[in-house]
This record gives structure tokens, sequence and C-alpha cells, in this order.
């Protein structure tokens, strides 16, 4: 008798992927992935289309399930991770969408949330966020402005609203209308001390309740499957979570002490806080974990905007090598003598500065500076911010009194392929950083859920499955070329904030 399998759905920003997981051992049996469009109307605006996201998902699903070999009737929980922040409005009757999705990356809110900008330490006391366009308050506050249909349905009960996983489980389970506290917690809705919809900010977002999810843990029961033509019925959804909270959930980081970052087109850097929502001083946010029980599970999140997309942009915008993976060994050939810095603010700067305003630059340029000098600087700007992340929540912890930061960083995404951009990172954490096996620790971090929702896991039997066979890279630079480079980095990003700050 074959054991049974858990169905991981992972919508991102730019694709969707479906896994089908053995439950004993978490193998992969099927997988599959289908990229999806982002639109952009307007200088700042980004947008998808729900129905493509749902039409994606519902064919990774059906080509996961057929390369696994095992029936479908075989899976004994589903688990969905999702982009976050993301927001999709649709009606209660007939599940339509109304209007396109406005994507976390869209900035169209920016002029409210600069003049309401007074308000915003009453906003990050309840919420552990900062009034950005980047959450979904902001969005879905700007929808009922601004689409005329939309304010009379949300205000007569007719409309549902929701990020990417609440609209992905009304479709499957044929008008469920629930989320989890993690996705809640990135709307400036939500109340992260009190884990529930807050009356205060709904009136300041104008955002009707009806409109809203019930919210959940991250491993609860949040359905079953009906009416669909790739799923049978009856398929429970057993685990829910944002996906750098599924991430970090994936690379078995439960508890305090435990942080991970994940390295894609930007840096998402997490660190495990218990059952302690630590006020951040350092301008990181405060954000609920995946939650399994009911006493909630808090961390402290930094992004950095550019990781990735810095290698893209030498590689598609100044054309300096063909594909990403060549700048591994452009950085070993470079000479770390040039000296070369690159800020990379290519859109702006995120945690701990937040320079909205702040563009890209490069220091230490001459003409003796190479294609290989820029790779390495691009490679070390990515690593320098993930420092001045984990060095701010290294702070606030210390300040919380809930420890001193995360002993070993945990690493995934497309970036932790690149063996010397691990060791760089190591070298100026001046702690050891650790590759997961697995490459996939969102989608895992969902099926984990899952197991633990549906009683076939617990945490300590995953926390020894995501550990398994990491590769670590301990550090090997000296303290003192550390705290030198260190100290001209932040020198670099000192003058990029006075000059963008100052207008100049």
């Amino acid at each position: 008798m074959t054991s049974p399998v858990i169905l991981a759905i992972d919508q991102g920003t730019t694709s969707s992927r479906a896994i089908v997981y053995d439950v004993a051992t978490f193998a992969v049996l099927g997988a599959a992935q289908q990229e999806t469009e982002q639109h952009y109307p307007r200088d700042g605006w980004v947008e998808h289309e729900p129905e493509e996201i749902w039409y994606s998902v519902a064919r990774t699903v059906r080509e996961a399930v057929a390369k696994s070999g095992r029936d479908a009737k075989s899976i004994a929980a589903i688990g969905i991770t999702n982009q976050r922040e993301t927001t999709v409005v649709w009606d209660r009757a007939t599940g339509r969408t109304v209007g396109r999705a406005i994507v976390w990356q869209d900035r169209r809110t920016t002029d409210f949330c600069r003049e309401r900008a007074a308000d915003q330490p009453w906003l990050t006391e309840r919420t552990g966020l900062v009034l950005d366009p980047y959450f979904s308050g902001t969005k879905l506050r700007w929808m009922l402005h601004n689409v005329p249909e939309l304010k009379a349905g949300a205000e007569a009960g007719h409309l549902a609203a929701g990020t990417v996983d609440s609209f992905l489980m009304w479709r499957l389970t044929g008008g469920s209308h629930v989320t989890d506290a993690s996705n809640a917690s990135r709307t400036l809705l939500f109340n992260i001390h009190r884990m529930q919809w807050d009356d205060e900010l709904l009136r300041f977002f104008e955002v009707p309740r009806a409109l809203l999810p019930e919210v959940k843990p991250s491993a609860a029961e949040f359905g079953v499957t009906k009416g669909l033509d790739f799923l049978p019925d009856r398929i429970p959804i057993r685990g829910v979570a944002g996906d750098q909270q599924a991430a970090l959930f994936g690379q078995g980081c439960f508890g305090p002490e435990a942080g991970k970052c994940t390295y894609g087109t930007g840096a998402f850097f997490l660190l495990h806080t218990g059952d302690a929502a630590v006020s951040s001083k350092h301008k990181l946010l405060t954000t609920v974990a995946a939650t399994t029980g009911s006493q909630p599970k808090y961390a402290l999140e930094g992004a950095v905007f550019i990781a990735g997309a810095a290698v893209q942009w030498l590689r598609d915008g100044l054309h300096l090598f063909k594909s990403s993976a060549e700048v591994e060994e452009l950085a070993r050939r470079s000479n770390p003598a040039e000296g070369v810095l690159f800020v990379p603010g290519l859109v702006g700067l995120g945690a701990p500065h937040w320079v909205p305003e702040a563009r890209g630059v490069m220091f230490g340029l001459t003409r003796a500076t190479t294609a290989a000098d820029l790779g390495r600087a691009a490679l070390e700007g990515v690593a320098f911010q993930v420092a001045d992340l984990i060095d701010a929540a290294v702070k606030d912890v210390a300040t919380g009194g809930t420890g001193h930061g995360a002993a070993t960083l945990k690493v995934d995404g497309g970036m932790s392929a690149n063996d010397w951009f691990l060791q760089f990172q190591a070298d100026v954490l001046g702690r050891p950083v650790a590759r997961a096996a697995h490459g996939e620790s969102t989608a895992l971090g969902a099926a984990f859920l899952a197991a633990v929702g549906a009683g076939l896991a617990d945490e300590a039997k995953l926390a020894a499955l995501s550990s398994a066979a990491a590769t670590t890279f301990d550090a090997k630079m000296g303290a003192a070329d550390r705290d030198a480079k260190l100290a001209a980095w932040r020198k670099a990003v000192r003058a990029v904030v006075a000059f963008y700050s100052t207008g100049g």
C-alpha cells in the first residue's frame, strides 16, 4: 500500500507551481510550473489577471498529480502558499473577479501614504508594519474609491476580498471565505496582538468588515475541495501561509533564534521571535509567523528590494554576461583591491533604511574597473544589505530580551546556488550560512503546514527533515577585514541616503 501524499500549491508573483510530496519522506513525486503575466498599465502600477492565476493553478495541479504517478484520491491534504499583499476582489454570488488584482509591487497609493504619514506610529503599533503602498489595506482602499461598482457592492455584502490565498480557497472549495493569520498580518487591517481585524484600522482605510475573510491559524481546517474538474471532492485544505512565512517554516525555523533569508528578485530575511511580537527600533517589520496552534507566533522581517534583480540588470541592461550563472566565475576573477562598491537601490532602498526615492549608485570606478569587478560588487551589495538587516534584527531582539539572533542563517532561493556569494555572506555576517538541500522551501513549508494540520506529522519530525544534508559555509574572513568592509559599505549607504533625501 502506497503512503498518502500532500499537494502544495505555490502561487508566486511570476509563476504558479504545484508539487506533490510523499508524506513519509517529503520526497518530490511530481512538480509543475507555469509563468503568469504581469501588467503595467501606468508607471508604478502592477496588476495581475486573477483568472489567469486560477487557470495556471488548475493546470499545474493537474500536471503535477499526473507526473507523480499517484491517484488524486490519495492526496491527504493540500497546502497553499502565495505572494503576499496582492489584493483580489470578487462577486460572492458568481465567484467572478471584479477588475484585476493589485500586486504587492504596485505604488499607486504613494500619495495617500505620504498624506497620512502622521498616522504611522499608531498603525505600526497595531500592525507591526509601516504605512506603505506595499500593503493590502492601501490597495483595497484605492479600489473602493476608484472602481465605481466596488463601493456599493462591498457595503451591500455582495463582494468578497482577500489576498491570493483567500481567492484560491474560495475557488477550490466552492465558497469558503478564509485566510490565515500570516497573510492577514500583511494587510494593515489586522491587529497582530489581538489577532483579529481591527475596527479602527478598517475605518481608517474605509474598508467594510463584510468584505474580509475569516482568519485562522496557518495549520487548520480551511475547507474541502468541491466541484473541480482537476481534483476530486472533499480533499481538505489544512495548511496556508504567505510565501516568506512558509519558507521560514519549510526551513525548520519553528521558534526563537531561528532565521532564514530567501534570495530571489529581492531578498527577505525573517527571524522567528516565538511568542513575542518584538517591536523594531531599527525599521524592521513585526509580522505573524506561520502558526500551528492557538498561541500566535511572530517574526521580525526585513526586505531587500533588489537581490537577484541586480545580477539580471548587469546581464540584461548592461549586457556584461549572457547567463546569471556566469557572475560567480566573474566574482572569483575580480581583484578585491579594486574596491568597487555598488549600492543596488535600483527601485529604492528597503529595510532598514526605507528610502523609496533612492536609486542605484556605484563607488570606486576607475579605468581599470572590469565587468568582473561590477559582478562582484553586485553580489557583495546584496550580502551587505542582508548583513544590515541581520544587524538590525540582532539589536531588536537583544532589546526585546528574546536573544541574540540566528546563530546560523538558513538560506534558499535562486542566488543561494552561488557558492562564492554564500561564502561572502557568511564572511560579512561572521556566522555560518546553511543552504538547504531542497530548493523549494516555500512550497515545502506549505506541505509541512498541511501535514501538521492533517495530523500526519509534528514539528520534531519536520525539523529533522528540513535540516538534512544542508551545505554549510563557515565565516573565514578576519574580524578586522569584515569591520573595514562593513564600514566602507555603510559610508556608501549614508552618502546615497543623504543625496536622495535632500533631492540632490
